[in-house]
């Protein structure tokens, strides 16, 4: 809801449960009011009239209180925009309009020929702030730096920030820490959102799991990108964050364009950091996420089977039985196109290999089909190899600088997309393969950073950065549009590119090329933070994990934990023993029992992945499922009960395997001991409200 005042100089959106309020001084400067629980307008008419603070020498009245600071004038905190034109830097905006439609506000701002329009939309509990900026004058201007937003926070004691760290293999990992006077900067500068930050940050004072109020910020961008927190010199707290990751130079706009910034979402909560993480995963259901409400059928990729080495044959076999263990889709990695007969060439030529797939893929793909599964294929678009016939008639279509020689990681380069012959080729190239074959579904890949992020001959080549997403953005949307009934996962070495940009045009992102089940606890507990288990894709592989670290780990603890997110398997399933293949096909019937609820749930993590017992619940409507695991156990410790959350204490709940009756919301030792037992053991159990 949005509401207005008789003045038409302070706004306030309204969620279910918190409001969000700015006001517009006589001098055109916009304040921020209120984040926070939910006020009625009169509310904030009354902190509208505030007097600011008593100036002080060396200090502004404006800092730390202003909705979106701009570079220059009496402000000295980290401007949300920067603007260069050929005579001066800085902006100096005078108010010109507002909009209101329906529940998005937009404010107009002029400064000579610059439009700047802010963007407000509260959906559930989630304000979406974005930023348009408009040329309207006759001559070029570049943007330095153009935030999404500037998000304030309320006078509190003891701020401590909580954010989502990590590396390859070692993604999403939640750490938390008091915020001192300054700036705390997280972000990526390697062209893509990155495996060390996930764009996202809370705030609290002194909230748990279920109690306490957090701030939360998510930027929607899947390039380089900065979120910058802010304790100011008089302990106000600001968030400010965009794509970019510094102030060199973002776009430069000639006369009549327009740049829209992505978008930066805040949600305040009350319930701890479990009641921020359901809001979130509720609105990306019901906001971002393309078709949430549909259950991500269960996979079988053929990568760490195979690897390079595939053929047809070798697939069909594969392919018959992951589907005697029930999998709904069946996915073909890397190998399929081009001479790729190693990471070395191939990439950039996306048609079947002849030698491995002489009539193409479909074939394969009605093969499988004919089996009761969907067909899918992966996919590394952005890249190229040096040894491919791409590389070979367009040298020139790469990042690069000129005298400069090319970074060849991975033995591949980054395509320009930026450039609209790339843009077109890729195009042609997907859609007459989406085309060729029953396609159902496409792993979409990302495997290396910018380093040489170059455009010889463009008058502008830093624009690359920014225009390389937008372009990938448009492909992807273009592609949806032409083929709707296929399915994208979004991929980049793991969990490089999860954000809630590239959500808005994927069905699932793969979270990590970490597939150890004890490892992916602690990554999923970090992922949950922000995003859904609808998104988190999981596999269960081999067992020692060779890939990574040796680990040895029983089948039930792998598919237990992959069963947290969207199941998947990654085994070389011609090496499984029929007892093996057996318990598989359990657990992937279990699965699609408990589905429902792990994609479309509330989730509440019951213990965290920090040694012994590590638990999440699942609710929706009159039935939950646990999910736990036994990491270690020591000096003969019993297992603890579990107080489950989302139920009626005074209702009785039915485990349908065991016949057990609990009383309201405790899962009992007996009901725990009996599924777990010594170190990496896990269980599932199930109740139904009788």
């Amino acid at each position: 809801m949005l509401e207005i005042s008789d003045n038409g100089r302070t706004w306030l959106l309204t969620g279910p449960a918190s409001g969000y309020a700015v006001h517009l001084t006589e001098d055109d400067e916009l304040l921020h009011l209120h984040w926070g629980p939910r006020i009625a307008l009169a509310d904030a008419e009354a902190l509208a009239v505030r007097p600011l603070p008593v100036y002080r020498p060396f200090e502004s009245q404006l800092d730390g209180r202003e909705e979106y600071p701009v570079e220059g004038g009496p402000r000295f905190t980290r401007p949300a925009l920067s603007v260069r034109t050929e005579e001066r830097r800085g902006t100096e905006w005078r108010f010109e309009a507002y909009e209101a439609e329906g529940d998005h506000l937009r404010l107009r701002f002029r400064d000579g020929g610059l439009l700047v329009t802010l963007h407000y939309r509260m959906r559930r509990d989630v304000v979406e702030r974005w930023v348009t900026l408009d040329n309207e004058g006759p001559a070029p201007l570049e943007l330095l730096r153009a935030d999404a937003a500037t998000w304030t926070l309320p006078d509190r004691e003891g701020w401590r920030l909580s954010q989502l760290h990590g590396r390859w293999a070692a993604e999403s990992l939640l750490t938390a820490a008091p915020l001192t006077h300054g700036e705390k900067v997280i972000g990526s500068r390697r062209g893509h959102t990155g495996h060390q930050h996930l764009p996202w940050v809370a705030l609290d004072t002194d909230a748990t799991e279920e109690r306490g109020e957090v701030y939360g910020c998510a930027l929607g961008w899947s390039g380089s990108w900065r979120i910058a927190v802010a304790q100011l010199p008089d302990a106000r707290v600001q968030i400010t964050g965009g794509a970019g990751y510094d102030d060199s130079g973002l776009l430069r706009l000639a006369a009549g364009e327009s740049y829209t910034t992505p978008v930066f979402a805040g949600l305040w909560s009350e319930g701890g950091f479990g009641g921020a993480s359901r809001a979130w995963h509720a609105y990306q259901r019901a906001y971002v996420i393309p078709d949430a409400d549909r259950d991500r059928p269960v996979l079988f990729n053929s990568w760490e089977a195979t690897e390079f080495d595939i053929s047809e044959e070798q697939q069909g076999v594969l392919a018959r039985r992951a589907a005697a263990i029930g999998v709904e889709l069946f996915v073909v990695d890397d190998g399929w196109f081009g001479k790729r007969t190693s990471d070395r060439a191939g990439l950039g030529d996306w048609t079947p290999n002849p030698d491995r797939f002489p009539k193409g893929l479909a074939p394969l793909a009605d093969y499988v089909h004919a089996l009761g599964m969907q067909f899918g294929i992966w996919v590394e678009p952005e890249m190229v190899n040096p040894d491919s016939d791409l590389y070979r008639a367009h040298p020139d279509w790469v990042q690069y600088q000129p005298g400069r020689k090319r970074t060849e990681f991975r033995n591949q380069l980054v395509l320009n997309l930026a450039r609209e012959d790339v843009q077109e080729y890729l195009w042609e190239q997907l859609d007459a393969l989406l085309s060729s074959a029953s396609i159902d579904y496409v792993k979409w890949d990302f495997n290396r950073c910018f380093t040489d992020a170059g455009w010889p001959g463009d008058p502008y080549p830093q624009r690359l950065w920014v225009d390389h997403v937008r372009a990938l953005y448009a492909l992807l949307d273009r592609l949806r549009a032409a083929h709707p009934d296929v399915a994208f996962e979004s991929c980049s070495g793991g969990g490089g590119r999860i954000d809630l940009g590239i959500m808005s045009r994927t069905d699932q992102v793969w979270t990590s090329d970490n597939t150890d089940p004890l490892d992916r606890l602690a990554i999923q507990h970090g992922f949950s933070q922000i995003h859904p288990a609808r998104v988190m894709a999981a596999w269960v592989t081999d067992s020692p994990n060779t890939q990574l670290n040796g680990r040895v780990s029983s089948l039930r603890f792998r598919f237990v934990s992959a069963m947290a997110g969207v199941l998947g398997v990654g085994g070389d399933l011609t090496q499984w023993t029929e007892e093996e293949l057996a318990e598989a096909r359990d657990w992937v019937s279990l699965y699609k029992e408990i589905r429902p609820l792990v994609q479309h749930g509330d989730l509440h993590r019951l213990r965290p992945p920090t040694g012994g017992l590590c638990a999440v619940q699942y609710v929706r409507g009159n039935e939950t499922v646990v999910l736990a695991w036994l990491q270690a156990q020591s000096y003969g410790e019993p297992v603890p009960a579990l107080r489950l959350r989302g139920l009626d204490p005074a209702a009785s709940y039915e485990c349908p395997e065991t016949g057990e009756i609990h009383r309201g919301a405790v899962l009992s030792h007996h009901g725990l001991v009996t599924g777990l037992r010594g170190d990496l053991d896990a269980t599932v159990i199930r109740l139904r409200r009788i």
